[in-house]
């Protein structure tokens, strides 16, 4: 008789890592409702964000690497930007090949414009939580967050 090899079950953190997984989806969905208001989309509003409170020109590698994005996503947004002349972008004096993007006024104006309103949405969204329970969740997204690029790192070491 051949013994039958029955498929693995998931461990107690699979259901968990499902509805993180919604809950990020639905997130990102939620948040590009949001910003087509303003004809921007989530990613375009966090580098826009992101000048605001650097409050100094950021080279597209330093944007890619804070970002979390591929620095040709990040030129394409760039780009986008840079046409709706919320952005500008100015080559470095320190090297010509590298290029400096910084808020324009009109940007800087878009953003004080939004971040209220997304502040208010980013606090309801926390309806029914604790503060306190934020700060938890933090740290343990954190965790998360590190073990899941500890095992991306390991795996593309690993052929398929």
């Amino acid at each position: 008789m051949v013994a039958t090899v029955l498929p693995p079950v998931p461990g107690p953190h699979y259901s968990a890592l499902l509805q993180l997984l919604r809950t990020a989806e639905t997130l990102w969905n939620a948040s590009r409702v949001f910003f087509a208001r303003w004809e921007l989309s989530p990613s375009q509003f966090n580098l826009l964000n992101l000048l605001y409170e650097t409050a100094s020109p950021l080279t597209q590698s330093a944007l890619s690497r804070q970002l979390i994005m591929h620095r040709s996503n990040v030129t394409g947004l760039v780009d986008r930007l840079e046409q709706r002349t919320l952005v500008q972008r100015e080559a470095s004096a320190a090297d010509r090949r590298t290029w400096q993007v910084s808020l324009t006024p009109q940007g800087r104006r878009l953003v004080e414009q939004i971040r209220p309103a997304f502040f208010q949405l980013a606090e309801e969204v926390w309806t029914g939580l604790p503060e306190g329970r934020a700060s938890q969740l933090t740290s343990d997204l954190s965790v998360i967050s590190n073990n899941a690029q500890r095992l991306a790192d390991h795996l593309e070491g690993t052929p398929v």
